[in-house]
């Protein structure tokens, strides 16, 4: 009889062990589908807002050197493009150039490019620190308000000084990549994050492919009816980002409990003033929790990054310059390499570099600096279209593989606690890098020309390229 009795109290805690553990696999199931569903939905809300504000912020890139042009014709007098102008005069005579006028307007357009890539140098790194406080959604916005501010100024900007100020608040206010980035980060696991940073590419690529397509369009359309040929494509862009910032409004829920945020601006802030002193970043100064060994390659990686885009962003601005003068190219004719260029890269990224497997990283970003060698020798004695855009596959083969295979090997290293640092210094050293690249492949190019200029970025990726064969890759987990 007691046996009895105890033998069925053992069944009835069984009963219940196995019921509260049946219920609470299946809570957990409910909260995993819950929480897949709440990812899945937050990356392509940050998905397409990416596409709708690189369909906007591509459409200039074909209508750059017109701009300038535009600028240099009804800017005279005591504007800004005039004072710019007599600067530039006097540092060609300081320094002995012969006179080059014609390259000018490459020269202002590094100065503006690079002017951008400042901007989100400084600006990303607090906008950060804020969303931290704050949470990622009202930051989101701030920079979308900011961006749409910025094509409101460039549809007016009937002087240059007026367009130089758009271009500022939409640098400052670029900060949007990133909290797009950090969005993914905050939506994904380790398992699923690729898939996330995927999207962010893809985004990208069919930005480059469409956008400048559209600006192009809009400005032979524009220069057909007589009118002033920025203020189309201006307003298009101002349509997007307006669009961009009603989406995100409806659309994107807060990735950051309240309960995860930081407590104030103290140390966020600290911590973002480290991110933007260039000796803290080449050092990785704000890394705590690594060995030595791991150190020294994530300084040698950092370095290698830096030397590889201030090269190749310097030559890759260049490009619609190099066209507007030797080929006499249109508008909707740069459109049209821009579309080239970013149907190869989508190519090679989705069918190519997303299939690498892991640890053959390094041996494909070697190959992508190798190729890019011959493109650059390509594109500097290219007197035929057919040599040209050979040399751009090339090119746009080494845009998609390099920096994707870089970062992926950057990714590795550092403790969970440390990736969200490891990578926000290595995107750091990529925004000062084509802050001064364009700088100074423009003013090589405005001086010496453009064979030269491509020669010379042939040249010296030697450099990068020998570096690299001392990286000794850490294995992945």
């Amino acid at each position: 009889m007691g046996d009895t009795q105890s033998e069925d109290t053992m069944n009835g805690h069984v009963e219940d062990i196995n019921g509260k553990g049946t219920a609470e696999h299946d809570s957990n199931m409910k909260e995993e589908e819950i929480d897949g569903r709440f990812s899945r939905r937050a990356i392509m809300v940050v998905f397409l807002s990416l596409l709708l504000d690189l369909l906007a912020f591509t459409m200039i890139l074909p209508l750059l050197p017109s701009l300038l042009d535009y600028y240099a014709q009804h800017d005279k007098g005591d504007g800004w493009y005039s004072m710019l102008q007599s600067g530039v005069n006097h540092f060609r005579e300081f320094l002995g150039i012969p006179d080059t006028e014609r390259y000018n307007s490459v020269l202002f357009g590094g100065i503006i490019g690079s002017l951008f890539s400042f901007l989100q140098f400084v600006a990303s790194p607090v906008i950060g620190a804020a969303s931290d406080v704050y949470g990622r959604r009202p930051l989101m916005m701030l920079t979308m308000v900011g961006i749409t501010s910025s094509y409101v100024m460039w549809a007016l900007s009937h002087n240059f000084q007026l367009f130089v100020l758009a271009r500022i608040v939409g640098g400052i206010s670029k900060g949007n990549v990133s909290l797009s980035t950090t969005i993914v980060t905050d939506v994904s696991t380790r398992k699923t994050r690729g898939k996330g940073m995927a999207m962010i590419g893809i985004s990208f690529s069919l930005g480059f492919i469409v956008g400048p397509m559209i600006g192009a369009l809009f400005a032979r359309s524009a220069a057909a009816q007589g009118g002033a040929f920025y203020v189309q494509p201006a307003l298009f862009a101002l349509f997007l980002a307006a669009a961009d910032v009603l989406f995100v409004y409806m659309y994107l829920d807060e990735t950051l409990p309240e309960e995860k945020r930081a407590q104030s601006f103290g140390n966020s802030f600290k911590e973002a003033q480290n991110l933007i002193n260039p000796v803290s970043l080449f050092c990785f100064s704000a890394v705590k929790k690594t060995t030595k060994k791991d150190m020294s390659m994530l300084r040698l990686l950092g370095f290698i990054y830096f030397l590889y885009l201030f090269i190749f962003s310097g030559l890759e601005f260049t490009l619609t310059f190099l066209v507007h003068k030797r080929f006499q190219y249109t508008s909707i004719q740069q459109g049209r390499m821009f579309v080239f260029m970013g149907l190869i890269m989508a190519l090679v990224q989705g069918g190519f570099v997303r299939r690498i497997k892991p640890g053959k990283e390094k041996r494909m970003a070697v190959m992508g600096m190798v190729i890019l060698m011959p493109s650059f020798l390509m594109i500097a004695n290219a007197t035929t279209t057919t040599l040209f855009y050979a040399g751009l596959a090339l090119f746009a083969f080494a845009s998609a593989s390099v920096v994707p295979c870089m970062t992926t090997l950057v990714s590795v290293y550092g403790s969970a606690d440390q990736k969200g640092t490891i990578m926000g210094i290595f995107r750091s050293l990529g925004a000062l890098s084509r802050a001064f690249g364009p700088v100074v492949s423009s003013a090589v190019y405005w001086a010496y020309g453009a064979s030269t200029c491509y020669i010379a970025g042939s040249i010296l990726l030697v450099v990068p390229l020998v570096l690299f064969t001392m990286v000794k890759p850490q294995k992945m987990d």
